[in-house]
Formats: structure tokens, sequence, C-alpha cells
């Protein structure tokens, strides 16, 4: 069983949806927790995340500036750390396109430079945040998530002696994260019109707290280089614009340039090294550091089909209208009623 109590964490982009959530879910289970470091680089969002978390209550906390970027600062910002949870990130698509090397120091030398930090640290977990867009990428957010995927499955492969585990969560789209569409679906309800990009795209569907059980779950049973990606509903993006503005007037402006049609997290050629357990998938590592068949074994697993994928618009389990409303009212906000 999990027990973070007198352990230190990290967590990276600690001020963002999911750092924020993994705090409070972490001194909530986890009350003698030694040290929580928020690791980022917004004096501002440090700032007020220190109001929700005063240190006169809340002991264990420290607000670390600093940027993934900088290996020196995050070398010593790993200093006595137990686990870090690798939650910063570059993620705006167009952003990305447009300035493509930031992107790249961030998504991509930053993931390096967090395993560097933790190999030489004696870190003993880390779980890096992925995404969908890391399967079959056809924008730069997706391919540097790819490749940081890599670099952290690829770490297991280099830490010889040190009792250390590396593993990655990848997840679909986040209800009501910052810059989603549920947050700006609601604030176009006000004008009466909601731009569509396309009526059949679809997407994977998650809450703030799955995504961090799902990694909970990850530092628990992790044997190291594992990709884990939960089973999650989809739901159609017109299901979504009838759960929030019925009465609006559609307007149909196209897919944007980097955007699928549809999400997919695990691809075909994917399939043949994913084994499917009760809740998740789990795509293996190709060098793994353990045996696959006492994997499967363990964790009750079986492999896959042969051209298994997972993908949004293919899924088994969708939300309607009216079960996306109440995912609104429930994650996003309590108010919400149409």
């Amino acid at each position: 069983m999990l027990d973070l109590n007198h352990k230190s964490i990290l967590i990276t982009g600690g001020t963002g949806s999911f750092g924020k959530k993994f705090v409070e879910t972490v001194f909530q289970r986890f009350p003698e927790v030694k040290r929580v470091v928020i690791y980022s680089r917004d004096e501002l969002k440090q700032f007020e995340m220190s109001q929700l978390y005063p240190h006169s209550k809340y002991k264990a906390i420290r607000f670390f500036i600093g940027d993934v970027r900088d290996a020196d600062r995050l070398q010593r910002a790993c200093e006595g750390i137990d686990v870090i949870v690798h939650a910063a990130a570059l993620k705006q698509v167009p952003a990305a396109e447009y300035n493509p090397m930031e992107c790249i120091k961030t998504n991509v030398f930053g993931a390096e430079n967090v395993i560097n930090a933790a190999l030489d640290n004696g870190v003993k977990k880390v779980v890096a945040l992925s995404t969908d867009k890391a399967a079959a990428p056809i924008n730069l957010y997706g391919a540097t998530k790819l490749c940081s995927d890599k670099l952290f499955v690829a770490a297991n492969n280099m830490k010889g002696a040190r009792d250390i585990q590396f593993s990655v969560v990848r997840y679909g789209n986040v209800i009501g994260s910052r810059g989603s569409v549920v947050p700006f679906f609601l604030d176009k309800k006000k004008t009466g019109v909601l731009p569509i990009t396309h009526e059949e795209m679809t997407r994977f569907n998650i809450s703030l707290e799955e995504g961090v059980e799902m990694v909970m779950y990850a530092l628990e049973h992790a044997w190291g280089g594992e990709l884990f990606v939960p089973k999650i509903p989809s739901y159609n993006i017109m299901e979504l614009a009838k759960a929030i503005a019925p009465e609006a007037r559609y307007e149909v402006v196209g897919i944007r340039p980097g955007e699928k049609l549809h999400e997919e997290m695990i691809t075909e050629t994917d399939s043949l090294s994913t084994v499917e357990c009760e809740k998740y998938y789990v795509i293996l590592p190709a060098t793994p550091t353990w045996d696959f068949d006492e994997f499967k074994k363990y964790f009750n697993a079986k492999t896959v089909e042969m051209g298994f994928k997972y993908n949004s618009g293919t899924n088994d389990e969708w939300l309607s209208a009216e079960q996306l409303r109440d995912q609104i009212k429930l994650h996003v906000d309590a108010s919400f009623s149409v």
C-alpha cells in the first residue's frame, strides 16, 4: 500500500491544475508527509498557492521558484527527495508550433534534467505525466511529449544499482483544465454562439481526481518503464455543446492546425507491447529490467489482440449530454446549470 508519510515529494509544474489537486490529495491522505516541494517558474502562482497552504498550518510545504530547463536549480531542489511527479510542460499546441525550440527546451531537455536530478539525488520513484497527443503525434507538442515519454522509460536502463523506478502516466483531456474546451464553451455560452471545430470530433474525458489516482497507482505499483493508460470514456463535441449551451447556435469553424478528429492513447503499433488490466492498459518497455511473464502473472494482465488501438472515436464507453452536465457541475462549476 502506498505510504507517503515521512517521505519528501517534489512536483514540477506544481502550481498547475494537476499539481494543486495532487498536493490537496497528499495532505488529505498523508498528514505526516515530510516535505512537499512545489517546483515551478511562476512566482505569482506560487504566491497564490501559498495562500491556500500557509506554512503555519502546512509545515511540510516548500515553494521553489525554478524552471525544469535549469539543471543546476533542479539538482538543488531534488536534494533529499524520495518521489518526483513531473507535471511541468509547455502544452499549448499553437504556441508550440510558433515557438518550437521553446517547447523542446522545456518538454524534452527539461525531462532529461528531471531524470538526471533523480539519478544523482537518490530519488526512489519518478512518475511523468504524458498526453494522448503523444500517441502518433501530428503536432510539435505531441512529438515532444512522445520524446519525453521515451526518455523516462529508457531512464530505467541507466539507473545501474540505484533503487529507482521511472514510469509514465498517459491520459486524455482533463475536464475543466485551464485552456480546455469546457471553460472555453462556458465562456462562449454568454454570446449565444459556440464555435464547433467538427461535428464528428471526439475526445477522451477524465477528471483531475481520476488523473491523480492514476499517478498514485503508478507510484505504488510501477516496476519501472511502464506507460499506464486508464480506461476512460469518450464524448462527442456536439454532446458537450448540448450539455453546456443547448439553446446556442453552433457554428462549424473547422479543425485547427495540429488537431486530430479523434484522439489516440494507444496506437495499433503500440498494441504489440500492450497488456490489459482491469482498469487500465500498460504499454510495456522495449527493454524491460524485469520479466514480462512475471509482470503479467502478478497483475493478472493479458496481451491485447493484434491490431488493437485505443481511440476516442471507437471507444466502448461514451458520455451523454446529461452525464457531461453532471461532470461539469461536479468537477468544474458547482453552480453550473442550463
